[in-house]
């Protein structure tokens, strides 16, 4: 029962860095044009979800106020699938907004759950998560 919990854990904490990982290239898109993106301005609504992208999604990944910044991503997701996504089409495999819809929940999840093992949050201030 240990080895499972063990495993587990550190699976979990292999798909919340992944994740964040996979997040800020997103915003490093709408940042800096990085990646075949198109960089946009910071005073508008794609800078503001780029800022997001790239500062949320480093505090995940290093684990750091991951409830929080968890918790904010999830809600930019959703904010951007309803902005974006929805006036095209009712399903999210018609209106381009599966991965919209995907982050916003694995972010929910991770703000439900916390950062883990492999976390700053642990380590730094001794928070069992």
């Amino acid at each position: 029962m240990a080895l499972r919990t063990t495993i587990e854990e550190y699976a979990y904490a292999a798909m919340r860095i992944v994740t964040a990982f996979l997040f800020i290239f997103h915003g490093l898109q709408k940042l800096f044009g990085l990646f075949d993106g198109r960089a946009a301005e910071l005073m508008s609504l794609r800078g503001a979800a780029g800022i997001i992208e790239v500062t949320g999604g480093a505090l995940v990944l290093a684990g750091l106020l991951t409830r929080v910044a968890a918790f904010i991503c999830s809600g930019e997701m959703a904010f951007a699938y309803f902005i974006a996504h929805s006036p095209r089409g009712l399903w999210p495999i018609q209106n381009g907004g599966e991965l919209a819809v995907f982050y916003c929940f694995v972010f929910l999840f991770i703000s439900a759950r916390g950062a883990g093992p492999l976390s700053l949050d642990r380590l730094v201030r001794g928070v069992r998560t």
